[in-house]
């Protein structure tokens, strides 16, 4: 191995070395500190992450977005399938996904590694790649509010996450609660605002809070990009809370051998990577939802795991209204990926009845959209 490193580092000259499997065996075991030292004699300026039995230059947070941190670099390794390998068929993230991904590392201080496999002809799938084009287009778009920043001020949460560089903040906005955002105040003036993604918005900043307002039909499906260009630095502007999204509640007549990874909440959880699932033998059940408040409600999207097999066959959205159940909309078939749209409907608890499947339904998401 050392043979190996060194001929890499002289013959290639890498800014970076990336070790994995660090947890097979011990800093002894690996030699580490004689390892960094033979990499850095050769490349005093290469970057090494966390994996070689040291702490290294960088965290590799793996299939999950690390945590706030301006002290320490970190960059979250995440594929853009379900494996590090390529497959036959793999279900790859949705864009909004990816997205959301991007601007959480980055709103956390840190980056996202993003990963593709290649085929056994060592090519790029054509969906993979569609995918990284969709997410360069909208990076053409809104890239200044991604590179060159710094995570916060505003934490990543339920609303979505923050990012800042010279006298601006950008907010990447995930949800809303009806048509306006409330955050703390910061220890800057706010001199210009923009909604990048196009549309009317509203600022209001008093000491105690900002009121972002943009109209329902502004905000966007994927992130609204909001700019607030400030009257001095905002690196200067201590990291704190943004604001509050209690986020809803659910429950399921079936989990997976009660197991709480596949709960009922991992379907609203709002990552494509968790799913709420049932016992095998299960031909019937119903999700439930709580959205903490009545809500305009006008479409439905539903992310059943398919690759397990399309198993609902027949369906019903539902919603209770004056203590009764109505039902919504029916349908046979959910699959991978299922809209629909209906007249608004303004109601707090909402149901997913499955009521014939072939084996255990297993759904990724259940999205209840506000009415544009």
């Amino acid at each position: 191995m050392f043979g190996q490193i060194r001929e890499l580092c002289e013959k290639y000259r890498p800014d970076g070395i990336w070790f994995d499997g660090g947890w097979e065996h011990s800093p002894k075991e690996w030699q580490a500190e004689r390892l960094m030292k033979l990499i850095h004699e050769i490349l005093p300026n290469a970057i090494v992450n966390n994996r070689s039995g040291l702490p290294g230059d960088y965290d590799t947070p793996e299939q999950q977005v690390g945590a706030f941190n301006l002290t320490r670099p970190w960059e979250s390794c995440i594929t853009l399938g379900t494996q590090w390998s390529w497959k036959p068929n793999d279900r790859i993230k949705s864009l909004r996904e990816c997205l959301r991904l991007l601007v959480s590392c980055a709103g956390g201080d840190g980056n996202l590694l993003l990963n593709v496999g290649p085929t056994p002809e060592g090519e790029i799938e054509e969906r993979q790649a569609k995918r990284l084009r969709e997410i360069g287009e909208w990076l053409k778009k809104f890239g200044e509010s991604i590179y060159g920043t710094r995570g916060g001020p505003f934490l990543l949460g339920r609303w979505g996450a923050s990012t800042r560089k010279g006298n601006t903040i950008y907010l990447h906005i995930l949800n809303w609660d009806g048509d306006r955002l409330v955050f703390p105040n910061i220890e800057r003036k706010i001199v210009k605002a923009k909604l990048l993604t196009g549309g009317d918005l509203k600022v209001v900043q008093n000491e105690k809070e900002i009121t972002i307002v943009v109209h329902p039909k502004h905000q966007q499906e994927l992130i609204t990009v909001v700019r607030l260009d400030l009257d001095g630095p905002a690196k200067d502007i201590p990291p704190r809370q943004g604001p509050h999204l209690p986020a809803p509640k659910a429950q399921a007549s079936n989990v997976y051998k009660n197991d709480p990874n596949f709960s009922a909440e991992k379907a609203i959880d709002e990552d494509e990577t968790t799913r709420w699932a049932t016992d095998f033998g299960t031909h019937s059940a119903w999700l439930e939802v709580d959205l903490g408040k009545p809500m305009k409600i006008g479409e439905v999207r539903i992310m059943e795991a398919a690759e397990f097999g399309e198993r609902v066959k027949r369906f019903a959205l539902k919603c209770k209204r004056d203590g009764e159940w109505e039902t919504v909309i029916t349908g046979t078939k959910i699959g991978a990926n299922f809209a629909r749209k209906f007249p608004p409907i303004t109601a707090r608890y909402w149901r997913l009845d499955i009521l014939e499947a072939s084996e255990g339904p297993t759904i990724y998401e259940f999205k209840l959209l506000p009415a544009k």
